[in-house]
């Protein structure tokens, strides 16, 4: 049931044991198990049941709902990658004849398309997939609620016409697709798109009497890439070592990072929340901690994958009842307990094996204007910029193999930083997007727009 637990302090795993008993037993979930993954490994796992002798483990699967969602994604992902597709492409280009073909794969991934929430009635995750057996049977009459990449609106039929591009370009259905090219890849055989035997029973809990009665499991048919898969705690922890960093044989760490990066436009409400949405991701934010993963229910079954990247924690969470405990906040506190109990140990510092003295020359402090920045040249070959007041615009940057630099992230993101220097090869100034930073405020001399002050600076007359 507990894999490498040797790792965690006695009193972190019972830190964390005590955090899913809580949730089970205040949530009234008839069973609850939970997986907590660090450097990439199980470090932790533990089960409540409301079974006597029979505490699930790892490898008994639930239903994880819309997680599976993150699943349809890195296969999406991977036909861009291949160059078979442009996230930009309308999905008519792909998938002609739906009705909604001007909307795009990335507002598809991204829950922007404008498209409704469900399908028609009656409602699709407890009734067969049969009675929706086409894409217009889940789309309907009025696909568009909203105009299209104007807002972030969840849709499950949008996760519908993903696997159904992905079986149109694959040739061959989702299931098998996502079986050949991600399940097998990255040893997940516990992860299916029917239960295999040991599996949870969906149950749905009376809100006002401590009572049960079994939910019905049914096959989702073409609604099945927006939330069909049964996992394990197991399976989903290795997912989760994956989407963190990824596997050249299935998706790089540079587009799993882009994965994670908001795609969608938030609502007041999401951006209150802390809430925003990637590509087949959540980000999230709790107790001061950025989250990233995916929460999933069906009747029976909710569940819950969440990443704290900057600690290098992740949780998984499953239970088998249609409401109750509040997943996503019990496995935030998971990834708090071992983060607060037993901080990431940093990476011992090592110097650069070799410094460019035409780079080493660009570092130190600089001004844009009267504010402060210092540039740092760092031993993985970035710069970083930071406000000296230790408030404002920062960005690493990457070499562009042309003398310049480009950011990777916040304000500077793509901008292009640009060393301009002297006929001597001295380095005058720094001009990043039309920003002149200077090594003196307002630099006598220096190309600074609007010009400088002849007088210079003075006190008050």
């Amino acid at each position: 049931m507990t894999s490498h637990q040797e790792e965690l302090l006695p009193a972190t795993r019972r830190g964390l044991l005590h955090r899913i008993a809580v949730a089970q037993s205040e949530g009234r979930a008839p069973s609850l198990v939970a997986a907590v993954v660090r450097g990439g490994r199980t470090v932790w796992s533990g089960a409540r049941t409301s079974v006597e002798g029979e505490v699930p483990d790892g490898d008994v699967q639930y239903r994880i709902g819309s997680i599976t969602k993150t699943f349809t994604a890195v296969l999406v992902l991977r036909l861009r990658d291949e160059g078979l597709i442009d996230l930009a492409d309308p999905l008519e280009k792909h998938l002609p004849g739906t009705g909604v073909g001007e909307v795009t794969l990335v507002d598809l991934l991204a829950h922007r398309a404008g498209l409704a929430a469900e399908t028609p009635g009656p409602w699709w995750e407890r009734t067969p997939g049969s009675l929706r057996p086409q894409l217009a049977d889940v789309l309907g009459e009025r696909p568009l609620v909203h105009p299209v990449g104007r807002r972030f609106h969840y849709s499950n039929p949008g996760y519908a016409l993903l696997g159904a591009l992905v079986e149109k370009l694959r040739g061959a259905p989702w299931e098998e697709v996502l079986r050949r090219e991600v399940l097998e890849p990255l040893g997940l055989r516990r992860t299916t798109v029917e239960p295999v035997a040991p599996h949870a029973g969906g149950w749905a809990v009376h809100p006002w009497a401590d009572v049960m009665q079994p939910e019905p499991l049914e096959n989702l048919g073409v609604m099945a890439p927006a939330g069909q898969l049964w996992s394990t705690t197991a399976d989903l922890a290795r997912f989760a070592a994956f989407l963190d960093a990824g596997d050249e044989r299935v998706l790089s760490a540079e587009s799993v990072r882009e994965m994670r990066t908001p795609a969608a436009p938030a609502e007041a409400a999401d951006v209150a929340d802390g809430y925003a949405y990637g590509l087949g991701l959540e980000l999230r934010h709790q107790h001061g901690r950025a989250h990233v993963g995916h929460t999933g229910s069906l009747p029976g079954f909710l569940a819950c994958l969440t990443m704290g990247l900057e600690d290098d924690v992740s949780a998984v969470v499953l239970a088998n009842c249609t409401s109750g405990p509040a997943l996503f906040t019990v496995a935030a506190d998971l990834v708090r307990i071992v983060a607060e109990a037993e901080p990431r140990l940093p990476a011992p510092w090592r110097p650069l094996r070799k410094a460019d003295s035409a780079v080493l020359d660009l570092v130190g402090q600089w001004y844009w204007g009267t504010y402060a920045f210092g540039l740092r040249l760092s031993a993985d070959g970035l710069l970083a910029l930071e406000p000296l007041s230790g408030k404002g615009r920062r960005s690493r940057f990457r070499p562009d193999g042309d003398g310049g630099w480009v950011g990777l992230e916040g304000y500077y993101a793509g901008e292009v930083l640009t060393p301009v220097r002297r006929p001597d090869g001295t380095v005058s100034h720094l001009d990043l997007g039309s920003f002149v930073f200077t090594r003196q405020p307002y630099e006598e001399g220096a190309p600074v727009p609007g010009g400088v002050d002849a007088k210079g600076w003075r006190g008050i007359p």
